[in-house]
């Protein structure tokens, strides 16, 4: 009996010790779990998972091609009239359209234009020539010669051309509530610092005739006067610019006319104006022809 009893008392002790020796390392796995790297508690928020990182991934090619397109859209575009495209805010550029040197685009009036030739009272001799829907009507045959530019001397110009002063001797013509400078056979038009030659005017008057000016028949009973390719017609004691009547022949052309070839014709066309090269007397000339549509 008492040696039941001491056994007894032996393997209760042995429990205690036991429980106090296993204590301690429960404790410290408990703490080492709460710890360890991979392993986490089901409440604890992950700092990076396999699922946001895809989701990552596949929002990452959206967000390139967002950025190359809004790229796109701020790009600037070059123009002739200079202008920058940027997103959906367009600024345009024009303060330096237009710019030439020795020519004023700010009065376009008539620049190496002519108007419209007048008719001819005698009657023709010569069936027209007929080309793509227009006959070309004329009183001499056709002789090709090549267009050479004349100057009327150094106080004329051409369309176009730019002075920044006039001389002495210019006066001021209006005609239809436009002024004009004239001098020398020459019409200014104001503008930007300076006066551009432009296309005489038809209806502006002067008293004198500048030098050089050559007269040319209209008919038995009527001629003009021609100079720097202007044409004149007597009014009174004035001098009137009138448009080019038909037949009318010429030596020289001014600058500004080119050879433009209508079927197997060559004509020079200065503004609206067509002329046919002709030999007369063997000296080679032009002749104003009447260009009518058919109908």
């Amino acid at each position: 009996m008492k040696t039941n009893l001491k056994l007894q008392d032996y393997l209760k002790g042995m429990a205690i010790i036991m429980m106090f020796i296993l204590i301690p390392f429960t404790l410290v796995a408990q703490k080492t779990d709460k710890h360890e790297p991979g392993k986490r508690s089901q409440g604890s928020k992950p700092v990076s998972s396999p699922g946001r990182s895809n989701k990552s991934e596949v929002q990452r090619p959206s967000n390139q091609n967002n950025q190359q397109i809004k790229n796109s859209g701020n790009t600037r575009v070059s123009t002739g009239d200079k202008t920058n495209v940027s997103g959906n805010t367009v600024n345009v550029d024009n303060s330096k359209k237009n710019v030439n040197i020795n020519v004023d685009n700010s009065k376009s009036v008539n620049v190496n234009k002519t108007t419209v030739v007048r008719t001819n009272p005698r009657p023709y001799t010569r069936p027209p020539y007929a080309y793509g829907g227009h006959s070309y009507y004329s009183y001499h045959p056709y002789h090709y010669h090549p267009y050479h530019p004349y100057t009327w001397g150094a106080v004329w110009h051409p369309c176009g051309f730019f002075i920044t002063t006039l001389a002495a001797t210019a006066i001021i013509v209006s005609v239809a509530n436009q002024k004009y400078h004239y001098d020398q056979g020459v019409y200014y038009v104001a503008g930007n610092g300076g006066y551009t030659v432009v296309q005489a005017p038809v209806g502006a008057t002067i008293t004198t005739l500048p030098p050089g000016s050559q007269t040319v028949i209209i008919n038995e009973t009527t001629n003009n006067y021609y100079y720097g390719g202007t044409y004149y017609e007597k009014s009174g004691a004035s001098y009137t610019v009138v448009p080019p009547t038909a037949g009318v022949i010429v030596e020289n052309l001014p600058e500004g006319g080119e050879e433009v070839k209508i079927g197997d014709i060559k004509y020079v066309k200065v503004g609206d104006t067509y002329y046919q090269p002709i030999e007369k007397d063997g000296k080679s000339l032009y002749e104003v022809v009447e260009v009518k549509e058919d109908k």
